[in-house]
């Protein structure tokens, strides 16, 4: 899908969006279901496309396909209480925390994510701290990421590839040859647990395993 904006009509901004949004509201009432800050943040993030577009030559913001994430902007501790996390509009939902909050942090904002593995919630954290200056000490090392080894060092160290890489590249490349065999659209490409459900999750390992 391609839009382009006559050359007589003026810039899209965040003011105007917003005003746009309050009419599609009563056009299109399932709008309102969503919190309007999740709606809001959206609309931010476009106006950040077009300022990018004008002001430092990117190209025309392109329509995304169906979200996988999204923001509530306007959080606090409050809204965390034990293992479950009050998102507006939605109510107390259970979570896992991967680690702790520290002391003295305060939540100012939630991401939810969906990824092939489940639902995830990334949480914005601000700290007023005064970080030192630390002077600059040993000595310098160059590190290059190579084809024949994974990693190689100006000291003359080579890294060999982590092996959980070539077991996942194998799986991936399996299971996107018998993906290719099937007809998109057809019963076997929308099975329960569907091809392309496997390969994002075995992405999803992938990127894990490199992150970690």
């Amino acid at each position: 899908m391609e839009y382009i904006i006559p050359p007589d009509v003026k810039r899209p901004t965040y003011g105007s969006q917003c005003k746009a949004l309050t009419a599609a509201k009563k056009e299109y009432p399932h709008l309102k279901i969503v919190h309007s800050q999740v709606l809001q943040q959206v609309l931010k993030q476009l106006e950040t496309a077009f300022v990018s577009m004008w002001e430092r030559g990117f190209g025309f913001p392109r329509f995304k396909k169906k979200m996988r994430s999204f923001v509530f902007p306007q959080m606090n501790e409050k809204d965390i209480v034990g293992d479950t996390i009050k998102l507006p509009s939605i109510g107390m939902v259970k979570m896992r925390l991967s680690r702790p909050i520290p002391d003295g942090f305060t939540l100012k904002q939630a991401r939810i994510v969906k990824r092939a593995s489940g639902y995830y919630v990334m949480l914005s954290l601000q700290c007023d701290v005064n970080v030192p200056d630390v002077p600059p000490h040993g000595e310098p090392l160059g590190i290059d990421v190579g084809l024949l080894s994974f990693v190689a060092t100006s000291s003359g160290e080579l890294v060999k590839r982590p092996r959980f890489f070539v077991d996942t590249q194998s799986q991936l490349k399996l299971l996107q040859r018998r993906l290719k065999r099937k007809k998109k659209g057809s019963k076997n490409w929308r099975l329960p647990h569907p091809k392309n459900s496997f390969i994002a999750r075995t992405y999803f390992q992938l990127k894990k395993g490199l992150a970690f």
